[in-house]
């Protein structure tokens, strides 16, 4: 009797390293976003808009570093809701549910 073959299916945009390059992308917007919403006021008050874009970046990025990690503590996993959490917290016009 001959056997049948059976491919199996990988499902694609799973597994650690998608999960890490989704998490690096979502970081890297999360500090364009908290960035470009302060340059015009850094200007109000007296800060170079650089430093500004620096520091508003680097605070929503810590932001989302800090709740990665408390998600992490809690059973040494990330899952894709604690992920998505993570980054609804700094996004200020997403949908609360």
């Amino acid at each position: 009797m001959a056997k049948a073959y059976v491919e199996k299916t990988e499902q694609v945009g799973s597994g650690a390293i998608a999960n890490i390059s989704n998490i690096i992308s979502r970081i890297i917007a999360v500090f364009a976003a908290s960035g470009l919403s302060v340059i015009g006021a850094g200007a109000i008050v007296g800060i170079e808009t650089y430093k500004a874009v620096i520091l508003a970046g680097t605070l929503g990025v810590a932001t989302v570093v800090e709740r990665l990690a408390r998600g992490f503590l809690d059973d040494g996993k990330l899952t894709i809701s604690e992920i998505n959490s993570a980054f609804t917290a700094v996004d200020k016009k997403a949908n609360k549910i």
